[in-house]
């Protein structure tokens, strides 16, 4: 059940971001479930081998460097999903950090 409700909340996350940013599409609802669980695979698969192969610069920011790897991976999702699309890497980086700002606060508000 706390899967699910994590699902739905990075979902509605991606969604307010791309009623929030202008270069930042996602045509349905179907779209951004679709987004959600392949950044959920992404993080739980590619993030941590990237995080190993950038760690200097990782340890160098004092970890902002994270929200760089969080742009890759929304990226690699924005190449996979048909109907999402991030206009360029700026918007990119702006979105990843909007999408885990949302997400931790409704986390925190849902106690999940």
């Amino acid at each position: 059940m706390r899967l699910v409700a994590l699902w739905l909340l990075n979902a509605l996350s991606i969604i307010v971001v791309a009623h929030v940013l202008p270069g930042v599409q996602v045509e349905s609802f179907w779209t951004a479930l679709l987004v959600a669980l392949l950044l959920g695979l992404v993080n739980v698969f590619v993030r941590p081998l990237l995080i190993l192969l950038t760690l200097p610069a990782v340890v160098l920011t004092m970890g902002l460097f994270l929200l760089v790897i969080n742009a890759i991976g929304l990226w690699l999702v924005d190449l996979l999903v048909e109907g999402f699309h991030i206009v360029n890497f700026g918007s990119t980086l702006l979105a990843a950090l909007l999408i885990s700002v949302l997400s931790a606060f409704g986390r925190w508000l849902l106690r999940l």
